[in-house]
């Protein structure tokens, strides 16, 4: 191979690579921005993370589907009277895969309270969630989330585990 041939080969591998950490590092600020939107109350800011026909299943609880829904969630008595009282949802940062323009990733997600009488937060809710993401006109949006309770079920452990076992 000839010097321009390989200054052209190790232009491109690197061109690849950062591409590559772009996307995860664009994925993981998508993934990190859910919990600061629904915390202060942001619908319309949660829904944009998603496509328009994106889903979020929080198992068992409720399955949304389209922004509207999730917007509906964060806005809902329910989300209002949580936040009301003082949480904080938390995401750890995903293990991403992406392929092309697509990308699959599995993370953990706390679900914190605040007790007045204690003066202190306390752990609510430990999930796993599995995500997908897909690569659209505006940026990374995530197509599917599924959030389930690590309540010792397999289930939910089963959702962690590393792609492949």
């Amino acid at each position: 191979m000839t010097d321009l041939g390989e200054l052209r080969a190790t232009v491109e591998t690197l061109a690849a690579q950062v591409r590559l950490l772009q996307d995860q590092l664009e994925i993981t600020q998508l993934v990190a921005q859910y919990g600061p939107a629904v915390d202060s109350g942001s619908g319309e800011a949660a829904a944009e993370l998603w496509t328009e026909d994106g889903v979020f299943d929080a198992i068992p609880h409720l399955t949304m589907r389209g922004r509207a829904e999730i917007l509906g969630m964060v806005h809902g008595t329910g989300h209002q009277s949580v936040i009301a009282g003082g949480c904080g949802h938390v995401l750890t940062a995903p293990h991403i895969v992406v392929d092309g323009d697509e990308a699959t990733g599995r993370s953990h997600a706390l679900h914190l309270r605040w007790d007045a009488d204690a003066g202190r937060f306390w752990v609510f809710q430990v999930s796993a969630n599995t995500w997908r993401w897909v690569r659209t006109e505006r940026g990374w949006r995530i197509a599917e989330r599924v959030n389930a309770n690590l309540d010792g079920s397999p289930g939910p452990r089963a959702m962690l585990a590393p792609e492949g076992t």
